[in-house]
């Protein structure tokens, strides 16, 4: 029997010879395609890293063709890599265990977690049990593994660690009331030989944040600084009377018996480490106060003047300017009047450079 081809599947397999040798092309062109990015891959020492997304596509691919024909490929992972990847895709199609019933411990809720926290790194001094019993008067009862683990993940040493390392903040907030700092800050003074630097020295309460300028000098030295320090620990009107601690740089000026003197009536001196502002805010916060409200805005030619100034800014300090800091209070002011009717007046020092509105009392 013979088969006699008509013109029709003459045009059909001319077609298809056609479709096979420009698919024979680009499979060819993909595969130097292919090698030469595995060259530069190499070259490179990098690593393909496929997202689940593109192992599914790679996979399913992959099975389509068959072991034989993929190892004729350059492909970018190997046949054996790609077969497992489609294993893997059908097991975890049949994969149950994510449907099965977890009888695991149930994990501490958050907000007790963030309360074992708080009371630990408030009171450095309690250990698991001490915690524990505080838990249980707020209605938790907590085991003492699980404190322990809560800590452990919050990177929080067990209580004998933790009483021996005592933060900044700590031992501010244990000692707020009877702590000071002092601090140095400048003033050009214009003369007759041209602009002279003086140094004016304050502390500064940190509790009630009142202050006192306890001296103006255009060239302090030791002996002037130890009359400063007698002046200000007098039994009887010594600003530093009641306190027990005082902070301050490592200005020359604060010099050993500067601060003798200061032990010998029990004020401590706490030195701060070099180039470390942040850690006397409050008496730095002062100084950008009284220069940016008061000494940047004028020009003085006499040391009288810029004491003048000084004291004024000082009195405006305590009596008329609110600060921020508590409360938007005044230091040493009286409640607001609760006359609503009284006549307004405006209280001006320095040229109205510094001003206080208050009503007018009856």
């Amino acid at each position: 029997m013979h088969f006699i081809l008509k013109p029709f599947h003459i045009l059909v397999l001319a077609v298809a010879g056609m479709i096979n040798h420009e698919q024979a092309k680009v499979v060819e062109y993909l595969k130097v395609e292919n090698g030469v990015l595995r060259e530069q891959l190499k070259s490179r020492g990098g690593r393909l890293r496929f997202t689940d997304r593109q192992r599914c596509r790679l996979a399913a691919a992959a099975k389509a063709l068959g072991r034989s024909i993929l190892r004729k490929l350059a492909t970018i992972v190997t046949p054996d890599t790609l077969l497992r990847w489609h294993r893997q895709l059908i097991a975890r199609k049949y994969d149950g265990s994510s449907k099965h019933l977890c009888v695991c411990r149930p994990r501490i809720m958050k907000q007790i977690e963030e309360l074992v926290v708080l009371i630990a790194r408030n009171c450095p001094r309690w250990g698991y049990t001490r915690i524990r019993g505080s838990l249980w008067n707020l209605g938790h009862d907590v085991a003492r593994t699980t404190i322990a683990n809560i800590l452990a993940r919050h990177g929080i040493e067990p209580a004998p660690e933790r009483k021996r390392k005592t933060t900044w903040r700590q031992f501010l907030r244990a000692h707020w009331d009877c702590l000071a700092a002092a601090d140095f800050f400048t003033t050009e003074i214009w003369s007759p030989f041209g602009l002279v630097r003086y140094q004016v020295f304050f502390v500064i309460k940190l509790a009630t944040r009142q202050v006192e300028v306890a001296g103006i000098k255009h060239d302090p030295y030791g002996a002037w600084m130890e009359q400063i320090a007698r002046n200000l620990t007098d039994a009887f009107d010594g600003f530093l009377k009641h306190q027990r601690y005082l902070i301050c740089d490592r200005d020359p000026l604060f010099t050993k018996a500067f601060r003798d003197i200061l032990a010998t009536t029990g004020v401590k001196t706490l030195r701060l480490p070099p180039r470390s502002p942040n850690l006397n805010s409050y008496a730095e916060r002062f100084v950008l106060s009284i220069k940016s409200e008061c000494l940047d805005q004028m020009i003085f030619f006499s040391e009288r003047q810029l004491r003048h100034a000084i004291s004024q800014y000082v009195a405006h300090y305590h009596t008329e300017r609110n600060h921020q800091g508590l409360g938007n209070v005044l230091l040493e002011g009286s409640e607001p009047d609760s006359n609503q009717n009284g006549e307004i007046v405006c209280r001006e020092r320095l040229g109205g450079l510094l001003r206080y509105y208050h009503r007018k009392a009856a």
